[in-house]
């Protein structure tokens, strides 16, 4: 399979949208496509659009529905409160892309509760994709407008559990900020890697796995004895909704 990353609204938004394609047929998604002007026509040059993908349905990450659904006739696959949507996979639902990529729809309620990570794997070279929108960002996480620390417990811990060497797909370029936050609490080998990589890279998406993510990333270790210990809480949730609301005033 063919990733490309097409950043858009650089240096206010700092948005992805991403096109995944079946290297064998061409067909591919195009995946969070919220501003059709940031996107270049020769994006398209090489590839069938077969469907238009909505990590949530925030204008963001939704804005060129409209836009694209009438430029290729496709459907659109989404959480049910996008707009113009016309298929809601089921949590865990496989969804096949061309010949040799299998799609599997993880639902993750809290940053919106119609959110949708999408966990691709291409049976033929091995490789593996999340896709993860708003929920999870490299070393953070999306903030919790419609649930609760619980139910963002849950949804990492589900992507938690994808293969180690997953590689990650954020909606966003968050990851400079969140390191700065991750090293007031966290001090580990790998956070000193990020760094590092942040210093001298712009662009952070598509170079990082869950193996990662569960060694820099604060918001996976909410089951961490001494992050808890040091923080002075005593539950994983608890844990959770602190790191959360330390973040938005940090």
């Amino acid at each position: 399979m063919h990733i490309k990353s097409i950043p858009m609204r650089w240096g206010s938004g700092d948005n992805y949208a991403y096109i995944l394609t079946d290297t064998a047929t061409k067909s591919s998604w195009l995946i969070d496509s919220a501003f059709p002007k940031d996107i270049p026509e020769s994006s398209f040059s090489d590839v069938k659009i077969d469907a238009i993908v909505n990590t949530h349905h925030h204008g963001d990450h939704s804005g060129g529905n409209a836009t694209y659904k009438k430029k290729f006739g496709v459907q659109i696959i989404a959480g049910r409160d996008s707009p113009l949507v016309d298929y809601t996979p089921a949590d865990g639902e496989v969804l096949q892309l061309g010949q040799d990529v299998s799609i599997k729809a993880i639902h993750t309620p809290c940053h919106t509760q119609d959110s949708i990570c999408y966990f691709a794997e291409d049976k033929k070279t091995g490789e593996k994709a999340l896709f993860s929108g708003d929920t999870l960002f490299n070393s953070g996480c999306g903030r919790f407008f419609e649930g609760t620390p619980k139910e963002m417990l849950d949804s990492l811990g589900k992507l938690a559990r994808l293969p180690s060497d997953t590689v990650v797909y954020p909606g966003h370029e968050y990851t400079k900020s969140n390191v700065k936050f991750s090293k007031t609490v966290l001090k580990n080998e790998a956070l000193d890697k990020l760094d590092d990589f942040c210093k001298e890279n712009e662009v952070t998406t598509g170079k990082f796995t869950i193996k990662d993510e569960l060694a820099f990333n604060p918001f996976m270790r909410c089951d961490d004895e001494e992050l808890k210990a040091k923080l002075h809480v005593a539950d994983d949730a608890e844990l959770m909704g602190l790191l959360r609301e330390m973040k938005n005033n940090f």
